[in-house]
């Protein structure tokens, strides 16, 4: 059966205007005479096309999501007020026993899928611990503990710490996997779902010890599916925060350089 093409050109629609042409990325689009016409080979699905039509004579069939959504300009948002919020966000260790509801993860998620990625690989996954969120905390949990007492610079780094049952999670009732091949796909996708995160009223906590414990328990990764080729990038620990921060925290100056 023959691959359904991701770009189709209405030439009834089409009114030559050029503008999708002029912003394809990989250069996959031509004018014939004074239509646009797609060229499937290695066309990495971007969607420049689909949005930037003024007539909607793109379509792209093989995304069944695809629609006539109008995008929202950033400017929408006071840059003043959004500057502070993205200042105020502390990393939550304390969370309150209050549930997560699917329609909020649902978006948090859908913020990851439209992080931007190279060439549009959209080349990460998602796990979402709930009813193996236990286990999994169970299991480093033992892993920490154990690798505790071995001799390794990685155990004289943790030895101080106290590795109660709720270390790694903190009571929190929602975790989010982010695995990818690389990281930097990755770490948009998990930025992307915090910001969407605080704007739910929900805090978050980036687990980088747990992202350990998995790197190096295969009963872990296993336990997690995690496939093969693939690293656990980063490990989102989500719910209702039971503190309040009263001020913004000062930072260091910024290292920047103007060449």
């Amino acid at each position: 059966m023959e691959k359904q093409k991701a770009i189709a050109i209405n030439k009834d629609k089409c009114i030559g205007c050029g503008k999708c042409v002029k912003d394809c990325v990989g250069g996959k689009l031509k004018m014939v005479d004074g239509k646009a016409e797609f060229m499937f080979s290695r066309c990495i699905e971007c969607g420049h096309c689909y949005a930037i039509c003024p007539v909607g004579a793109v379509s792209m069939a093989a995304y069944p999501d695809a629609t006539d959504e109008k995008p929202v300009s950033m400017t929408e948002f006071d840059s003043e007020k959004l500057l502070t919020a993205m200042k105020s966000r502390r990393t939550i260790r304390q969370f309150a026993d209050k549930a997560v509801s699917d329609e909020d993860i649902a978006k948090i998620l859908e913020a990851g899928r439209y992080c931007p990625t190279g060439t549009n690989a959209q080349d990460f996954s998602f796990t979402v611990l709930r009813s193996k969120k236990d286990d999994a905390e169970r299991e480093a949990v033992k892993f920490f503990r154990t690798a505790q007492k071995a001799a390794t610079p990685f155990s004289s780094y943790i030895k101080h710490f106290e590795i109660d049952d709720k270390f790694f999670f903190k009571g929190a009732p929602v975790v989010i996997l982010v695995s990818s091949k690389g990281s930097t796909s990755g770490c948009l996708a998990s930025s992307y779902m915090e910001l969407m995160a605080y704007s739910l009223g929900l805090g978050v906590l980036y687990s980088g010890f747990f992202v350990a414990a998995a790197k190096f328990s295969k009963k872990i990764a296993s336990l997690i599916n995690l496939e093969k080729g693939s690293k656990l990038v980063t490990c989102l620990v989500i719910g209702y925060p039971a503190v309040d921060y009263e001020r913004i925290p000062p930072r260091k100056e910024a290292e920047v350089k103007w060449l």
